[in-house]
């Protein structure tokens, strides 16, 4: 193998990498649970975290109602905990989302009924397929393919 393609797969390893372990990265979601609030009957207390143990801190929360535009809880603390209370009156299925940022989030299904969670009944939604890190790595295959193609053409035969 020349000096020019060795070169050039050196240089496009740190690529071929970050794409190949973007995966692994993301792999560890986001876990959460609610609770109610000892002492006061209409906060809750959402309790969120990496599937690694470690709190999900400063993460994003959002409460969305059945059609209709989400609204913005407040932020996780550093032990990945939020309180809060739930619109008073509300109905039907809602929707609590945890962002952690990209490939961290969690999806509640909620369902109210006259302001009050129904905590026996709340589910995980799937959390949407990211296909960021399969193109980083194709990409990554891709250049490097190119780069020995190119080699081969600037050989003199």
């Amino acid at each position: 193998m020349g000096r020019g393609i060795r070169g050039g797969l050196l240089a496009l390893t740190p690529l071929l990498w970050a794409g190949l372990t973007a995966g692994a990265a993301q792999a560890h979601g986001i876990e959460s649970r609610l609770s109610p609030l000892r002492g006061l009957s209409d906060q809750l207390v959402l309790q969120s975290q990496f599937s690694n143990g470690e709190p999900t801190r400063d993460a994003v929360v959002r409460l969305v109602p059945p059609q209709g535009e989400p609204l913005e809880l407040g932020r996780t603390d550093q032990h990945g905990q939020l309180s809060f209370a739930l619109p008073k009156g509300a109905n039907g299925s809602w929707e609590l989302q945890v962002d952690g940022g990209p490939g961290h989030r969690d999806y509640l299904e909620m369902p109210l009924r006259r302001g009050q969670a129904q905590l026996d009944q709340v589910s995980e939604q799937p959390q949407p397929v990211h296909a960021g890190s399969w193109l980083m790595g194709l990409s990554g295959l891709g250049a490097a393919a190119m780069l020995l193609g190119l080699q081969r053409i600037r050989r003199p035969h």
